[in-house]
């Protein structure tokens, strides 16, 4: 099931559950102009399909005293399919590391990485992430601030894209 085999009705319930994933099915269902039995229906069906993976709460990192925010650009020794998979699998394991991401070009790997202060990420950087197997190279950046962090995907894009199609 891809976006443009999404009928409008389940790209507005997907665009509103990414705005408050928190809103009772009744309230869903009035916002999409559908009553709440298939509303629930649609949900349970793009759930079951993968197009939505859970529900979580949007925290405030630094008021939660996570004080350090840096994307770290890795490259690797290797880049055979097992060796990236390894990689993989290490981020994963790796609490201060929240979102790891393969490229293309001069870097294999963004990762973004949260701790409560520098010295916390300085000893995860050097104890772990650069000693881990594989790693030739680790270029860090460090967060002063962020102008944008939007969830999800921009659904209004698809719209204008969809509607020249048609």
């Amino acid at each position: 099931m891809s976006g443009a085999r999404l009928d409008p009705i389940d790209r507005m319930i997907l665009a509103e559950l990414q705005a408050d994933g928190r809103m009772t099915n009744v309230e869903l269902a009035k916002r999409v102009g559908i009553s709440a039995p298939p509303c629930l229906r649609r949900v349970r069906t793009l759930e079951e399909a993968g197009l939505i993976r859970g529900y979580h709460a949007d925290v405030d990192a630094r008021e939660l005293g996570f004080e350090v925010q840096v994307f770290a650009m890795v490259g690797l020794v290797s880049q055979a399919e097992v060796d990236l998979s390894a990689f993989e699998a290490r981020c994963r394991e790796w609490s201060l590391v929240r979102e790891c991401h393969m490229l293309n070009g001069e870097v294999d790997f963004i990762l973004k990485c949260v701790a409560p202060d520098l010295s916390t990420f300085q000893s995860f950087l050097t104890e772990q992430l650069t000693a881990a197997d594989n790693v030739a190279s680790v270029k860090t950046s460090l967060v002063i601030r962020g102008a944008k962090d939007d969830p999800g995907v921009p659904f209004d894009v698809l719209e204008d894209r969809l509607a020249k199609e048609a």
